[in-house]
């Protein structure tokens, strides 16, 4: 048996530093030189891929550690020579991902590297100061990606309230289109089917044309009998002749559609909706687009416009909208339908007013999550543990509904909640409330959620699906959409549609 060696008592003062070091600090920045120098044939084929990389990555932030200590800067020539050796390192590092990138030289350089940094330990082994430094080094790196990810969050909000030029364009040719028509030709037809309930019926708002003709035309592609498919679809008056003129030009099949735009429904006024009334109050405009907020970077999610659009809160009027239907399927703009949906019009939802699926598999997805538990009105009417349900692909039981006074409730709650003390934005906290032990648990398969904001989502979920919904600021028809989900989305258009190609929209 060979003899050990003696111990190395400035490599064990550097073994104190790595367990002295914050978890965040890989304990490899301080490893010992000679840990860091197997970069021969023999050590390679016994460590991890690419360890040549992690270990010249860690000798450049021992060196930038060096940099910053006292005893190394009084020394101007060590200063110098070390920072021509890091440069040298730097160099030869560049972009390279895996050892196989690194080029012939490499090992000179690195080598070169070791040698400056043997020589600076013995001018510096006082491990308490080195530790002191690496601290400094970590709460800057970590103050650097805090303003890094706040960057993110604002410039994300950004592109996702930008109406790029193609979606700007689309509109203008189409209502130019829409007003050069004929009265006869400005009609849909089969509107003799708009009222009938043994039809399947959807109900679609939204101000954007192009993701309205791919909720549409996924509906109905993957519809086993699309002449009994009929879609209700209410915009607002600026997009209300583009609508038209797009479903005109690109009709669906033989399913049937309605456009209508909000000014129709003269009944939805200030005094009948409190929220409508509240939308046009000078506090809530101050609330959402004010710049005078405590925390401006905490408000970017509240400054987008659908906020303060009556459009998306249109889905607590169904039976007032569509006094003649028993059921009808809601669906957001940003979904897109994959398999037949006649299957939701058969569920017995057990006297429950709303299906939908339920997202609790994650706790942030819970009612604590949407609602102000701290405020007793909440705290003794719900339970903060709750599991929340997704809006976006819904089957409404429309008779039920009327029954259970369901819009009442929903007035109710909005008018406790004038100073958003309650909840802060949007429909699902109040749908949650409206909609508190009155939801039918839908299976998972029919409605698929994250695809606007979550890479991971897993493509076995997706293929199983029957509705996948873009939720979340990457839409598909942004730029920044997420590229491995754009396809589900842009199959259900035809971009040799001759407004497509004048305004350039493209796959």
């Amino acid at each position: 048996m060979s003899r050990r060696k003696p111990p190395d008592h400035s490599s064990n003062r550097l073994l104190s530093l790595q367990e002295t070091v914050p978890k965040q600090t890989s304990a490899k920045v301080v490893m010992d030189n000679s840990q860091a120098a197997r970069t021969d044939g023999k050590a390679k084929s016994s460590v991890l891929p690419d360890t040549r990389i992690r270990n010249i990555k860690d000798q450049l932030i021992k060196a930038k550690v060096y940099l910053g200590l006292g005893s190394i800067r009084a020394n101007s020539q060590y200063l110098k020579d070390l920072r021509q050796r890091i440069r040298e390192v730097q160099k030869v590092l560049g972009d390279a991902s895996k050892d196989t990138d690194l080029p012939k030289n490499a090992n000179e350089k690195v080598k070169a590297l070791e040698q400056m940094l043997i020589k600076g330990k013995q001018m510096q082994d006082d491990c308490s100061i080195v530790v002191k430094k690496l601290r400094a080094m970590l709460h800057s790196a970590e103050e650097q990606l805090h303003a890094h990810k706040k960057q993110t969050v604002f410039l994300t909000q950004l592109a996702a309230k930008t109406l790029p030029k193609g979606l700007h364009c689309l509109p203008l040719r189409l209502a130019n289109e829409y007003f050069s028509l004929d009265p006869g030709q400005q009609q849909f037809p089969n509107q003799h089917k708009l009222s009938n309930p043994k039809l399947y019926h959807y109900a679609l708002f939204s101000d954007n044309i192009l993701a309205t003709a791919v909720v549409v035309n996924s509906t109905v592609l993957n519809a086993k009998y699309p002449s009994d498919h009929v879609f209700h679809i209410i915009t607002d008056r600026l997009n209300y002749a583009p609508m038209r003129m797009w479903f005109l030009s690109n009709p669906p099949g033989k399913a049937t559609i309605e456009v209508q735009h909000i000014g129709e429904f003269t009944w939805l006024n200030d005094s009948y909706s409190p929220v409508l009334k509240q939308l046009g109050s000078q506090s809530m405009i101050d609330y959402y687009f004010g710049t005078n907020h405590a925390n401006p970077d905490s408000n970017l999610k509240y400054r987008n416009p659908k906020y303060l659009s009556i459009l998306n809160h249109l889905r607590f009027y169904l039976p007032e909208i569509y006094p003649k239907l028993d059921k009808i399927v809601f669906l957001d703009d940003d979904i897109v339908v994959k398999k037949d949906l006649t299957g939701l019009w058969s569920i017995n939802m057990k006297g429950k007013v709303n299906g939908a699926v339920e997202t609790c598999g994650e706790g942030f997805h819970r009612f604590d999550r949407y609602l102000n538990f701290s405020n007793p009105v909440i705290a003794k009417n719900f339970d903060p543990h709750a599991c929340g349900w997704a809006f976006g692909m819904n089957v409404f039981d429309l008779a039920e509904w009327k029954k259970q006074n369901i819009t009442q409730i929903y007035h109710s709650w909005q008018k406790l909640n004038q100073d958003r003390s309650l909840w802060k934005l949007g429909t699902l906290p109040p749908g949650l409330i409206t909609f508190w032990n009155k939801t039918f648990p839908l299976s998972r398969s029919w409605h698929v959620l994250g695809l606007g904001y979550n890479p991971h989502v897993n493509s076995r979920d997706i293929e199983r699906a029957a509705s996948i919904h873009y939720n979340g600021n990457m839409k598909p028809w942004l730029e920044i959409g997420l590229p491995k989900f754009r396809s589900y989305w842009s199959k259900y258009l035809n971009y040799d549609q001759h407004f497509l190609r004048e305004c350039n929209i493209n796959p």
